[in-house]
């Protein structure tokens, strides 16, 4: 594995401004690994414009330690080196939250057609007795990077991602993404001679170096594959070796092409100052607001309620700091009049559905209590709550038990009224005579923590519905 060059925190202008992987060091510790397209303006970043918890940290702490670096060639590589060496040197503030979640590992299965995923936990995704055993490659920071690498190799490496075979190919196939072996099933593919060894050789061939590259980079898999084409000419199989070749090619070209990363300060197409300011009217603070969080509840009677957290930052979402909240406390059966409750219940329990309807200020109250525990997380500048006054006042009492909480500001939007209530302030204000620009903004926080509470709550309910011995 190669080693990082290291350079003093005064003398990050001589950083590169080259793709790779850098590291934050204090003595012999590393603190924090990362990877960007443009390692010295992402250091920069970093240091200037601290947004994320162990950014604040490790300013407030004085930091005076080394900034190191790594160059690489390529985008996707710097993500799988990046992943290798988190997973070697655990540095504290990569591995700060205890959450399962905060991570990708990418698994592949042990069939005669392998099967590629993503998880967040391995080890619940196929539990004992299930047989197929993955091999799985990881931890991976950046999700969205990481699927978006994948989709790039299997350009070159068609691989299956379906749980169980189809009857007929599906799309993929037609884009030349997958092997089909589902087509080995059908009256024409059943035809083929030797069609069904040829693929299941392809796909366990195109497996392995899909697991090579994950693990090790490119080096190693262009080696067996040129040791391949060269055996295949050997024995005059020119079909083969010009296949072999063609992949050669394919693979060199998209991983020195391929754009994975979503560079904050080339992306942002907002005027982010002037939509600060007017957050800051409306709210009436002089605090900068940099982060906002969204939150939103989804369920159906009260059963499987779920809520959600969505974090802007400086107007664009990063999903690195979503989280998604299962509604624990209990959601009691229809309760009559007569008794109100039901038999050895607390009468102090907080019941999130009453009389079958749901208590959505209830649900609020329990998502940011739980939200507000977790410092680690680190705290936003500003909140919007899904609901109206009474929403409202539940998030402002979740507030009180954290300090600074003055430098909070939260808001709340009514969907029917389509109107923002505001803290400290006793009307509310209508969002349509708020400028486009943050009417945007608010409609585009409302429906991502909507979006992202509901796709929870969906799954929840999916997974009541299968069968008791069904692993997933």
């Amino acid at each position: 594995m190669e080693k990082f060059n290291f350079l003093n925190k005064d003398k990050i202008n001589q950083l590169p401004k080259t793709l790779g992987v850098y590291t934050f060091k204090k003595g012999a510790k590393l603190l924090y690994i990362g990877k960007a397209a443009n390692i010295r303006e992402r250091v920069k970043n970093h240091m200037q414009r601290p947004v994320a918890f162990w950014e604040q940290t490790l300013l407030r702490q004085g930091f005076g330690g080394q900034v190191g670096y790594i160059k690489t060639d390529s985008e996707i590589e710097a993500l799988i080196l990046e992943a290798n060496l988190i997973k070697k040197y655990q540095p504290k503030y990569n591995v700060i939250w205890k959450d399962d979640k905060n991570y990708f590992y990418v698994g592949i299965t042990k069939e005669c057609y392998p099967r590629v995923f993503i998880t967040h936990q391995p080890k619940k995704l196929y539990p004992k007795p299930y047989t197929l055993n993955p091999k799985y490659v990881g931890p991976f920071v950046d999700g969205k990077a990481l699927k978006q690498s994948l989709k790039v190799l299997r350009k070159v490496f068609p691989y299956r991602t379906c749980r169980s075979l189809p009857k007929r190919p599906c799309l993929w196939y037609q884009l030349g993404r997958c092997l089909a072996p589902c087509f080995l099933e059908s009256k024409l593919g059943k035809l083929i001679p030797g069609g069904k060894t040829q693929i299941k050789k392809d796909s366990q061939r195109n497996a392995k170096n899909l697991l090579k590259i994950l693990e090790k980079g490119k080096i190693q898999v262009l080696k067996d594959l040129k040791k391949e084409m060269k055996a295949a000419s050997a024995f005059q199989d020119f079909e083969k070796a010009a296949k072999i070749r063609d992949q050669i090619e394919a693979l060199e070209k998209v991983l020195a092409h391929a754009k994975i990363f979503e560079e904050f300060y080339l992306t942002q197409k907002i005027n982010w100052l002037q939509i600060q300011k007017i957050l800051q009217q409306i709210s009436k603070t002089k605090k900068s607001v940099a982060r906002i969080e969204a939150y939103d509840v989804s369920n159906i009677q009260g059963q499987e309620a779920t809520g959600s957290m969505v974090t802007f930052i400086n107007g664009l979402p990063d999903k690195n700091f979503y989280r998604r909240f299962k509604i624990k406390n209990r959601v009691p059966p229809f309760l009559n009049e007569r008794k109100g409750r039901d038999e050895g219940e607390d009468e102090n329990e907080v019941l999130i559905a009453v009389q079958g309807k749901p208590n959505d200020v209830a649900m609020i109250k329990e998502v940011l209590t739980r939200r507000f525990k977790h410092l680690e997380w680190g705290l936003p500048d500003f909140i919007l709550i899904d609901g109206g006054i009474a929403q409202l006042n539940a998030a402002l009492n979740c507030k009180l038990q954290i300090a600074n909480c003055k430098l909070i500001k939260v808001v709340a939007l009514a969907k029917k009224e389509n109107k923002l209530y505001i803290e400290g302030q006793e009307k509310p204000i209508a969002l349509k005579s708020l400028p486009r620009e943050v009417f945007n903004l608010i409609l585009q926080l409302r429906d991502e923590a909507h979006r992202f509470a509901i796709s929870y709550h969906r799954k929840l309910r999916e997974i009541d519905l299968r069968p008791k011995n069904w692993y997933y």
